[in-house]
């Protein structure tokens, strides 16, 4: 018997009175406390007592030159002057080095109850987490390391860990889930398809996302007079990640179906037409079916 997933209660409150502003966010049966900072929105922040405390903190944004996106992850803990996450994160906005963040999530708890072992196993699991996911750059140079927190702790921590990936992603970044999702209750994240033509050789997923075509896909090595531009530019930021031999090295995310199937075929394509199961059934035949 197939056991449904619990729904989970979430409680924002727009700091600013406006969804472009500030937001706090609390889970039932949680302690922990998450903002949601603007980077032009610091200045106002001077006077949340729960920013002054320890915790970790998320430096989300976007790479100019590949449009992917990137997080830095990083640890506060209390200073000399008294002030924890915002104080790092007004260093961080007058490092011209981090010139790409846009936005923060900071996280810490109700009681300020986070020490230093805390903190550092946190950072590094969060790290850890996200670059197994493989969705967004992850900027930092080093890896964390976890602190020494007896198996108790860790326990709690990774119960901690759970919850606020559930805010972080209701927050709007996916940097913990993986781009395709083993699960039961995602069906069509189970179903693969193929589009096979000369020089092609490619398996995709449908997601929440979009469509997903999967690391060692072999995609066509030349480009028709019909692909579109958006191909032609999408090829070129994803370079680094297609060989000598045109196999994708990672899994690679489309908004569409189409979007996927003309950039492995180098070409205008339909690919509701173009993709089919193993048994040879277009993605279009199958969505008719489940009508």
């Amino acid at each position: 018997m197939k056991i449904m997933a619990r729904g989970k209660s979430i409680n924002m409150y727009l700091m600013d009175g406006d969804v472009n502003g500030r937001i706090k966010c609390t889970l039932a049966n949680w302690t922990g406390l998450a903002f949601k900072i603007p980077r032009t929105s610091l200045d106002l922040c001077k006077d949340r007592d729960e920013l002054k405390q320890t915790g970790v903190y998320f430096l989300f944004g976007k790479d100019d030159q590949t449009d992917k996106s990137v997080v830095y992850i990083g640890q506060a803990g209390i200073r000399k002057n008294g002030e924890g996450i915002l104080n790092r994160l007004q260093e961080h906005n007058r490092n011209p080095k981090k010139d790409y963040w846009t936005e923060a999530i900071a996280i810490t708890t109700s009681n300020d109850s986070l020490g230093p072992t805390e903190i550092s196993y946190l950072e590094h699991r969060f790290c850890q987490i996200a670059k197994d996911a493989n969705r967004y750059d992850v900027k930092n140079g080093n890896d964390p390391t976890p602190g020494n927190p007896s198996e108790e702790k860790q326990s709690e921590l990774e119960e901690f860990i759970d919850y606020a990936k559930v805010i972080i992603g209701t927050l709007g970044h996916k940097v913990f889930v993986p781009l395709i999702v083993i699960d039961d209750n995602q069906k069509t994240d189970s179903v693969e398809f193929f589009c096979r033509r000369s020089g092609v050789n490619a398996v995709g997923v449908r997601t929440a996302d979009g469509f997903v075509v999967k690391k060692g896909s072999t995609i066509s090595d030349k480009t028709t007079k019909s692909c579109p531009e958006y191909t032609i530019k999408k090829r070129q930021q994803y370079k680094s990640q297609i060989d000598e031999n045109f196999v994708l090295q990672e899994d690679m995310l489309f908004n569409t179906p189409s979007g996927a199937a003309s950039f492995v075929c180098g070409a205008s394509t339909n690919g509701n037409i173009e993709w089919k199961t193993a048994g040879g059934t277009t993605l279009k035949e199958l969505d008719s079916k489940m009508e």
